[in-house]
């Protein structure tokens, strides 16, 4: 195992100590040379910006579903180093196409999915995520996408998350990153933009009949939503 994951560095849910979350880790997860390279990386970054890079668990969990679906059209909303990214291209079949956007590319390894072979299924767009699927909903039509990975301003989660729904396909999947944020959606005394973001996303998605959910604690919680 690498320095850096050794160190616990690269994702939510590898930073427990667990000795059972240790055991589940070191049992199931599969690194390929790309994503381990993409991985070590992260320490040429700002030590606080590192915890941002999406759970790898999370990220091949994702790749079992994406194969069970069949899955060839996928989104992703919050890019960072492409990471998740990656890991979603390398699970979708030769045709399969990736819309994944952020406001920046400053740290994106679009040179490491060139190494991966995937470059060709991965669309980067620079822009906001509202704007992307708000235009990909007007030309695309709703019902058009197999699978919705969303993570990125948590302020803006509840809007992301209604736009998903129009755009996901019946029995399609949406997955919605960091629904337990640390442990702050319980503390009522944090009154952010992006807890009550989070809080308001759950409860929206607790309540919406048009899918079939499932809220884990995976990484730093992922929400699954299944569309009738």
């Amino acid at each position: 195992m690498s320095t850096i994951l050794g160190n616990l560095l690269s994702t939510k849910s590898l930073h427990s100590k667990d000795p059972i979350d240790r055991y589940i880790f070191e049992h199931s997860l599969r690194y390929t040379s790309e994503q381990l390279e993409l991985l070590e990386d992260l320490k040429n970054l700002p030590e606080k910006i590192q915890p941002w890079i999406g759970s790898t668990d999370e990220a091949q969990f994702f790749q079992v579903l994406i194969q069970l679906m069949n899955a060839k059209r996928a989104i992703e909303i919050g890019t960072f180093t492409g990471y998740t990214s990656l890991t979603i291209a390398l699970a979708l079949p030769s045709d399969g196409e990736l819309i994944t956007c952020d406001i920046s590319d400053e740290y994106v390894r679009k040179d490491i999915w060139i190494k991966a072979g995937v470059s060709n299924k991965i669309k980067l767009q620079i822009r906001s995520g509202l704007d992307l699927l708000k235009e990909l909903l007007e030309k695309e039509g709703g019902n058009s996408f197999d699978f919705i990975f969303i993570d990125a301003d948590k302020a803006n989660y509840p809007e992301y998350y209604e736009l998903a729904v129009q755009l996901i396909r019946p029995n399609g999947l949406i997955a919605i990153d960091n629904t337990l944020w640390n442990g702050r959606v319980i503390d009522q005394n944090d009154t952010t933009p992006e807890t009550i973001g989070i809080r308001q996303t759950n409860d929206i998605v607790k309540n919406d009949s048009r899918v079939d959910i499932s809220f884990l604690r995976l990484g730093d919680g992922t929400t699954f939503c299944r569309k009738k």
